[in-house]
């Protein structure tokens, strides 16, 4: 089963190694394979990875765009533990993001680092609430 991406005029795509670039119009593209692929607004640069929990998904990101786990491993695994020591309550979160890694499942361990990212603005805006 193909996967269809569809772009909106302008709309960036990386596939594999490549950036893709939307024209002005809107077009359909179906892909057979499994080379990674991740939209524009699923990708994060190391500049807009400026909180912890971004900067988990930047790393899970690049191991899913490399395809390589090891080389990032430890990077993952203090981020990780920081992140755990500062807030326990993401303790679930990063146990099902490792359970992912560990099976090969990268994209979906980024799509757990998104509710991950989410949880950690309800804390930020709930700590700032209580000031």
């Amino acid at each position: 089963m193909s996967l269809k991406v569809e772009l909106k005029p302008g709309e960036r795509l990386i596939v594999g190694d490549c950036i893709i670039t939307n024209s002005d119009q809107r077009t359909k593209l179906y892909f057979d394979g499994k080379t990674p692929i991740l939209r524009e607004k699923d990708i994060l640069t190391a500049k807009t990875a400026n909180t912890p929990c971004k900067r988990i998904y930047f790393t899970v990101q690049l191991m899913y765009l490399e395809d390589d786990i090891e080389k990032l491993r430890q990077q993952y695994f203090d981020l990780t533990c920081d992140l755990v020591k500062a807030a326990p309550s993401t303790i679930p979160f990063v146990e099902k993001i490792n359970n992912e890694i560990l099976t090969g499942s990268l994209y979906k361990a980024l799509k757990t680092t998104k509710e991950l990212i989410g949880y950690e603005r309800e804390l930020f805006e709930n700590a700032t609430a209580g000031n």
